[in-house]
């Protein structure tokens, strides 16, 4: 078959490719200045003159018809236009960095070694699978995993990655939300029978809480839907998610969980499934080392795309 007779049987249009006049150039100039913050950080950041980006912005700006950025002496910031196609850029970047790995094999020779870091329960309970994964994508990475609740400092290299639940205020940092993990209250079935299995919010006045040693977030935010608790109703705490969880199968009480993982764990069950879940934000943040180190931004990269897939329970 000649490569003119290629069909491809699954696509049921045709792109009129006359039409797209986009250079993909200008875009990774857009993303890289976004990023950086500034045009001078982003041309050292892709090794290249300050005015050769500025130009290639200002082409990407002219060719869209949009002003992309609100340029100040200090800082250029992204404007509306700017922010809504910031993350198609970045798809864009992401899949081309994984074209140009596969097709050189370079997944497979990048080596070194990238630190992640993440809370406890999910280091424990949904990083691994993720792991695995990366580990055959590329054998020669090594990885190393802080699983802790404290926030690690990227600027001091105690991490080279981190997934956490909160918007890093550092402008020194590169970070991107993935979206909001749903977690839910579980207790096992003997617990719930012994307090009469309550059929509504106000009904759990009585009922015992695992709590957190810092808990007034978790107080508010159950009150905040309908809730009616105080702190008598925690009369164990733990500052250790996994101890928490294993709390909450042993039946000690009722206790918090994303609920991927609560609603895998067979000893365990959703207390009233009907009430909304409590949103945790999730963000991937790197250090700026990010756009220059190949395994960082290869991990970096692959998290993206492994985060987004996680399915978000109903």
């Amino acid at each position: 078959m000649g490569i003119d007779q290629i069909s491809l049987p699954d696509m049921h249009f045709r792109m009129d490719w006359r039409s797209v006049k986009f250079d993909w150039n200008r875009a990774r100039a857009f993303l890289v200045t976004a990023e950086e913050g500034s045009l001078s950080a982003a041309a050292r950041a892709l090794g290249m003159a300050q005015p050769t980006l500025g130009r290639q912005v200002a082409a990407l700006e002219e060719e869209l018809g949009v002003a992309l950025f609100e340029r100040t002496r200090r800082e250029m910031s992204l404007t509306p236009s700017g922010l809504e196609l910031i993350e198609h850029v970045r798809t864009m970047s992401e899949a081309a960095t994984r074209v140009s790995l596969t097709a050189s094999g370079q997944a497979q020779s990048i080596e070194g070694s990238v630190r992640i870091s993440a809370t406890e329960a999910f280091a424990a309970y949904l990083l691994p699978g993720m792991v695995r994964k990366l580990r055959a994508l590329a054998p020669g990475i090594t990885v190393e995993i802080v699983a802790s609740n404290a926030l690690s400092d990227l600027r001091r290299r105690e991490a080279d990655i981190a997934i956490r639940n909160a918007r890093p205020t550092d402008p020194e940092l590169v970070a991107r939300k993935i979206g909001d993990q749903n977690a839910g209250l579980y207790a096992t079935p003997e617990y719930l029978d012994s307090i009469g299995r309550p059929r509504s919010l106000a009904a759990f006045s009585d009922a015992q809480f695992i709590g957190f040693e810092e808990n007034s977030l978790l107080l508010n935010g159950l009150n905040g839907v309908g809730f009616e608790l105080t702190s008598a109703n925690f009369p164990v705490l733990t500052a250790n998610h996994l101890v928490l969880w294993e709390l909450t199968k042993q039946g000690v009480g009722i206790g918090v969980m994303g609920m991927v993982t609560g609603d895998a764990e067979p000893l365990v069950e959703r207390i009233l499934p009907v009430i909304p879940p409590l949103e945790f934000p999730i963000w991937l943040v790197a250090h700026r080392e990010v756009n220059t180190s190949r395994r960082v931004r290869l991990v970096y990269d692959f998290l993206v795309e492994q985060l987004e897939a996680v399915e978000r329970p109903t």
